[in-house]
């Protein structure tokens, strides 16, 4: 039988209590609990300002009445979306940008793939040509557009003399459709291969010598290193540069728009090589709807969203991606 509570000691009835930590104890703790998400803190502080506060402010203006000038209307819900749909040149600018994307992106970065094998090679004088294959990126857009407005130029440009010098017939580049989505895509192709051809060929420096060497010793020739040995290990960098020349190539602007002769400047007389980013800058800027141009800008988004998930699955499908997920 226990005793009762009033027949023990007042010792024995003192509660145990763990002694208080010191301060710098429980300074330590806090700092081991509290330091990861401080060093990962400014990433996500710049994302929120920079990257998500735009887009949800976006999505908020894109469901509003908002003028350029007056400021915020009435809610309208989706009707600025309906707005942009029914619009006569939307589906017009949109072909536009796919067709500009797929004639600059594709070759783009096939041709960037080849160069970086070829300057990863013994080949005389490889600083030079590492140094001068980016000199069109450093180039500004506005001597880009001289530049291959007189070469595409349709009257008297360079191509089409030398077009005519062989007996073909001359081509209105600024007239015709598909002609002027090839000069815009030559514009955009000259400017960015190099860039992407650098970003290659640090991810094929970075590959062991020993598997070339290897390969070698196993009778492999150069095309056959470069498809079994470069090409996989390089994956994650394909993947980079495809993904960002997708966002790139979908949302070009300055070279359709300095490319364009006319006084409005919105992709032709008829918009044959208009862009939606240009169809965005005609809707906000001009015509000072910047509801409709915020709904254009997310369906812009979401199209992007869109191809890069298509080439996510395309690069799995095909193995690019090998065991990765």
């Amino acid at each position: 039988m226990s005793p009762s509570p009033a027949a023990l000691p007042a010792a024995e009835l003192t509660p145990v209590t763990n002694p208080r930590p010191p301060w710098r104890q429980r300074l330590s703790s806090w700092d081991v609990r509290t330091a990861p998400y401080l060093y990962i803190a400014p990433f996500f502080v710049l994302f929120g300002l920079v990257g998500l506060f735009p887009l949800v402010y976006t999505a908020w203006v894109s469901v509003h009445d908002w003028s350029l000038l007056g400021g915020q209307g009435e809610y309208v819900g989706l009707q600025n979306f309906r707005d942009v749909l029914t619009n006569p040149y939307f589906a017009k600018q949109l072909v536009n940008t796919v067709s500009i994307f797929l004639l600059s992106s594709v070759p783009q970065v096939v041709i960037a793939v080849v160069l970086a094998a070829l300057l990863d090679s013994n080949l005389r004088g490889r600083t030079v040509w590492r140094m001068s294959i980016l000199l069109p990126f450093v180039v500004s857009p506005v001597a880009v557009a001289i530049i291959f407005g007189s070469l595409f130029g349709d009257r008297y440009g360079l191509v089409n003399q030398l077009l005519g010098g062989i007996g073909l017939d001359p081509v209105l580049w600024h007239v015709d459709r598909f002609a002027s989505h090839v000069a815009i895509a030559t514009m955009v192709n000259w400017r960015w291969t190099g860039y992407n051809a650098l970003i290659f060929l640090a991810a094929m420096q970075a590959v062991p010598r020993d598997l070339y060497e290897s390969a070698a010793l196993d009778g492999a020739g150069r095309v056959r290193q470069f498809l079994s040995v470069t090409l996989p290990m390089i994956r994650p960098t394909m993947v980079f540069v495809i993904i960002t020349s997708t966002i790139g190539g979908l949302q070009v602007f300055a070279e359709p728009r300095l490319f364009d002769e006319t006084t409005a400047r919105n992709g032709g007389s008829d918009r044959q090589f208009g862009t939606i980013t240009m169809l965005i800058y005609d809707f906000g800027w001009q015509l000072r709807d910047l509801g409709r141009a915020s709904a254009t800008a997310w369906m812009l988004f979401l199209i992007i969203c869109a191809f890069a998930l298509l080439n996510l699955f395309l690069l799995r499908r095909f193995g690019v991606l090998g065991g990765e997920r």
